[in-house]
């Protein structure tokens, strides 16, 4: 019987930041460490855990990756997280390490909180909370940490009275940090990623490394030690932070749904009209499979803002091959418009009935 704790990495990050491609080189490296997956997929579809089990490691067999898709992980806690924890690790088997993907709207807070319940605690320690950043895009001012740079702007537009739920969200995923990996820094220059660095060290005391392409060294991300479930009291969200003000917190801020669409002929022209779908209606996040007649692969599409990436990644297994697509945006999107706006551009695409496959 294993007597000591098994560790486990949390690794969060805000939509699209590049935590499901850290964990893919992760996997490819992991030099035979039994590593298991647990992935909170905000939506109907889970994206993060299919691009995983296809990724063709060895290591990464189906049943050592297992999908959250009931909603954030931070509203699912005793629901999802409890009983998946206990029966991972009632196996006969037991992971050396596990790894958990975080919905890019989940708090960390309640999730490592959970590590200190009985029946986990006793079996189960959080070696280190990992907070993907997408650099590129806080160098674009996607997200304000400075309060005068804020002050600024609430005074040039009356609109910014209040602090937007998506900044609050990144300063929560920070706050709980044991490391920060700042991603996509290939593309910057030592100017904007000093930006970067300055920004996130207004939010969090973890040292931050950074990680072109999602390529670190996996003693890099495992066995920081942490032991963070024992320090996560300190790390208040403001979610935790409202709840003691008496203030309520609204789980709505955000809200998902998937649209099914016919198999695309011109998957090149549909993604460029998704891009156009994304800016007119400010999606946060777009992620899906495209089914393209006559490929046996799947097409996969991931986007964040107007930044949109696809590529075939697998065979389509029997009975899932689809083109469906998760849309995350605000509470106050129009899904009947985006919804009509991504049937158009599928129907325009659409496989005709002779070269529809079988």
């Amino acid at each position: 019987m294993r007597t000591e704790k098994i560790p486990a990495t949390v690794i969060t990050g805000f939509l699209g930041a590049g935590k499901t491609t850290l964990i893919r080189n992760l996997l490819l490296n992991a030099d035979g460490r039994r590593i298991a997956l647990i992935i909170n997929e905000f939506g109907d579809l889970g994206v993060d855990g299919e691009v995983l089990k296809g990724c063709g490691i060895e290591s990464c067999a189906d049943d050592d990756v297992i999908e959250l898709t009931n909603g954030c992980i931070c509203c699912t806690v005793a629901d999802d997280f409890i009983p998946t924890m206990t029966a991972l690790l009632d196996r006969p088997q037991a992971p050396d390490h596990i790894v958990i993907e975080t919905s890019g709207l989940a708090l960390p807070q309640p999730l490592v909180q959970a590590f200190n319940w009985p029946g986990i605690t006793e079996r189960v320690t959080v070696d280190g909370v990992v907070t993907v950043v997408d650099a590129a895009a806080v160098a674009a001012g996607q997200f304000a940490h400075d309060p005068a740079a804020v002050d600024a702007q609430r005074a040039a537009d009356p609109s910014l009275d209040h602090e937007s739920p998506l900044e609050e969200l990144f300063e929560d995923q920070l706050c709980a940090a044991d490391l920060v990996v700042l991603n996509k820094v290939e593309t910057l220059d030592a100017a904007a990623l000093d930006a970067v660095k300055h920004a996130v060290d207004h939010a969090t005391k973890a040292p931050h490394v950074a990680a072109p392409h999602g390529n670190l060294p996996p003693d890099v991300l495992l066995g920081l030690g942490a032991a963070t479930e024992t320090l996560i009291a300190s790390r208040k969200s403001h979610h935790e932070r409202e709840h003691e003000d008496g203030e309520p917190h609204d789980h709505d801020d955000f809200h998902s749904f998937v649209v099914d669409a016919p198999a695309i002929a011109a998957p090149e022209a549909f993604v460029a009209a998704l891009k156009t779908v994304i800016a007119d209606h400010t999606i946060l996040r777009l992620k899906g499979f495209i089914d393209v007649p006559g490929k046996p692969m799947r097409l996969v599409v991931q986007g964040v803002g107007q930044r949109l990436n696809s590529g075939f990644d697998r065979l389509w297994q029997p009975g899932e091959r689809a083109t469906r697509l998760v849309v995350i945006a605000e509470h106050d999107i129009d899904e009947a418009a985006v919804r009509a706006a991504i049937t158009t551009a599928a129907t325009s695409g659409a496989a005709t009935p002779e070269t529809a496959p079988a």
